[in-house]
């Protein structure tokens, strides 16, 4: 694949194009209230180019329009989100400080880091974004197609077999020890990388046999033959990858999760701002526009309820923190 045609390259180029268009809608629906009367930051814990600030830059015009200002993106990267979570979690809870964050800084990391000071549960959820299954993958090279297949394989190989985590104690990581609790716990060992870009290049080298990434991620190299697909993890088939079965139709119990994204606001933001922060989200989704082209990515677009997204919040938050326990998981 070019870098022209990455994927990383044209989630920048859309969100240069998103942006402009976001600061140009400043003046247009301007809100009644008091609540905004000048621009919003919307953190975002990791670099440009990513999954997460794809997911800002897609709803970005829209809360710009339905709020009636500005929304101004701020990429802080740096410890697996924890140093955008905790300047949102020290900011005024007044609403013009929101996050755009995932499932690895809300829901693993406080259980990853050793020395986390920070809770990530302090802030308040606001709305789902977007998600996006986690696809389980392995080389060609590797004689199974599906999960039973895949098993007996892995429990056949002296020494165990390696595979690929974009991060030490990344969501991929968590997901791979489940699915090893899940098929026996066979001898398998983790090879962490620096993100999914040179995690992916090792894999298509057959460098390692296995890994689990989102679907939008992985789904191009599924889709040219590089990689091969065993399953999915969402509740239902992901619609980048209709022919690739769900976990569960494959007899494999309680493994139903996705990466997310969504917004948060410090804790003590008066519910009248949250809501009409979600109010304008959801207004975003709606478009079919925007709806096109976080399918186009491989992802599902959000939308639901606040409590929807907080029970989500709660329940990755609690079945990541088992799975690192029982596996001595941590993010170095």
């Amino acid at each position: 694949m070019s870098t022209q045609d990455s994927p990383l390259t044209r989630r920048l180029a859309l969100g240069a194009g998103l942006g402009a268009v976001a600061a140009g809608l400043a003046p247009a629906a301007r809100a009644q209230g008091a609540y905004p009367n000048r621009p919003v930051t919307m953190i975002v814990g990791f670099p440009p180019g990513g999954q997460t600030d794809f997911a800002a830059r897609i709803v970005q015009p829209g809360l710009a329009q339905n709020l009636g200002q500005s929304v101004v993106i701020d990429n802080r990267g740096g410890a697996g989100g924890n140093i955008g979570t905790e300047a949102v979690l020290r900011a005024r809870p007044d609403g013009y400080t929101l996050l755009a964050g995932n499932s690895s800084p809300m829901a693993i990391n406080p259980h990853t880091f050793p020395n986390m000071t920070i809770n990530p549960l302090d802030l308040v959820p606001i709305g789902l974004t977007l998600q996006s299954s986690m696809v389980l993958c392995v080389h060609p090279s590797v004689p199974a197609n599906n999960v039973r297949e895949l098993a007996a394989w892995i429990k056949a190989q002296k020494g165990g077999v390696n595979y690929g985590s974009p991060t030490a104690g990344s969501l991929s990581h968590c997901a791979m020890e489940l699915f090893r609790d899940r098929i026996g716990k066979p001898e398998m060992e983790s090879v962490p990388y620096r993100g999914s870009g040179p995690a992916i290049q090792d894999f298509v080298a057959n460098r390692f046999s296995a890994m689990f990434d989102a679907a939008s991620v992985l789904s191009p190299f599924i889709k040219s033959g590089q990689l091969k697909p065993i399953l999915v993890s969402g509740a239902t088939r992901a619609p980048a990858l209709p022919d690739v079965p769900t976990a569960a139709e494959q007899g494999l119990p309680d493994f139903v999760f996705t990466a997310w994204i969504g917004l948060f606001a410090p804790k003590g933001t008066p519910d009248e701002v949250i809501q009409r922060v979600h109010a304008a989200q959801d207004a975003a989704l709606k478009d079919p526009a925007v709806r096109e082209k976080i399918t186009g990515q491989g992802d599902e677009p959000g939308g639901g309820s606040i409590e929807d997204f907080a029970n989500m919040v709660r329940r990755d938050h609690a079945r990541w923190g088992q799975v690192v326990k029982e596996n001595n998981i941590t993010a170095a």
